[in-house]
């Protein structure tokens, strides 16, 4: 560790190399909590680069917890947190939209970070029990087209760095490598991020493993589609930025996809998106964020086309059916 945190007061840069076997280390418990703190903190004053963030993914890849579900052609649909915007579940939202729409959704998650309710929180308010167990995974995906992987149980890494973290009070490269370690490394992912630096460190990053990415970001700062302003999503085809009215939807408030002041009103604004009683500004969130996630599954479709694949899910109750069906699965 001497040896890196050198190179980095020295203004130099980690090789992808150097990265994963820092994470072996820190899993392995060769670090003390300073150690692991001065490199977060050298990292996060100069700015990770992307091989310092893939090395991290890998060494947090290889030893965590596996799954295979290879077999399967997948979609992510997460944020990166820690907007501090507070909205509702809209990721997780969204995954079922898309799950109703006939899509597979390895959903991964945890709890929240500076909202009210994360996905983890939102799931567990209705009774579901966070499983590693891949016959349980694959009957989800399989019946509710649905499964959901809850951090914690697979990056195993993560734990050994929390209590420095928690210490330094400041986000470090370690938040926003949450969506980056889906277990199942799925083929296909959308990622939000919370600003223009992000959506750039993300996109190069994905271009570098080599899936089948979109990356979004809010101008006004959601790590979302907010539809409070425009925003811009990345693939591996091209750039583009929208407006709402871009995609046949209105501008909405801040306060109109507020989530809450408790993980109990979070729970509410979810049910009644996935029943079809939420206002029109919800519900079309989740059509705009669902509707992308769906535009990277069917990529000659366009952007009205897949809105009313989103909307159908919502609109006739296989969303809804999809969620139930899941909780069933997994409570």
């Amino acid at each position: 560790m001497k040896k890196y945190l050198s190179q980095l007061i020295e203004g130099a840069t980690l090789t992808r190399e150097d990265t994963h076997a820092i994470m072996l280390g820190i899993t392995g418990q060769k670090y003390n909590e300073h150690q692991i703190a001065a490199l977060l903190m050298a990292l996060q004053t100069r700015g990770v680069t992307v091989d310092e963030m893939l090395g991290f993914r890998d060494g947090l890849l290889e030893t965590g917890k596996k799954v295979n579900l290879d077999d399967y052609n997948t979609l992510d649909i997460v944020g990166t947190g820690g907007d501090g915007k507070n909205s509702f579940n809209i990721s997780t939202c969204s995954a079922f939209v898309i799950a109703g729409a006939g899509y597979k959704v390895t959903k991964h998650g945890n709890g929240s970070s500076t909202s009210v309710s994360g996905a983890s929180n939102v799931l567990a308010e209705h009774g579901v029990k966070f499983t590693d167990n891949e016959d349980v995974l694959r009957r989800s995906l399989d019946e509710a087209n649905i499964c959901y992987l809850h951090a914690p149980l697979f990056a195993h890494g993560m734990k050994f760095v929390g209590p420095t973290r928690k210490a330094l009070g400041v986000p470090t490269c370690f938040n926003l490598l949450g969506p980056l370690v889906n277990p199942c490394n799925p083929k296909n992912s959308l990622h939000g991020t919370a600003n223009q630096s992000q959506l750039r460190l993300y996109t190069n990053i994905h271009q570098k493993i080599g899936d089948n990415y979109g990356v979004i970001t809010s101008y006004d700062g959601y790590d979302e589609i907010s539809l409070t302003s425009g925003f811009k999503i990345n693939t591996r085809y091209f750039e583009k930025v929208y407006t709402p009215i871009d995609m046949g939807l209105k501008y909405v408030k801040p306060s109109d996809i507020y989530g809450g002041e408790t993980q109990e009103e979070a729970m509410k604004i979810f049910d009644s998106v996935l029943e079809n009683k939420s206002t029109e500004a919800q519900k079309n969130v989740i059509l705009a964020n669902a509707a992308c996630g769906i535009s990277l599954m069917e990529e000659e479709l366009t952007i009205a086309e897949t809105i009313e694949k989103a909307r159908e899910s919502l609109e006739s109750g296989k969303a809804l059916q999809c969620f139930r069906k899941f909780v069933e699965i997994n409570s």
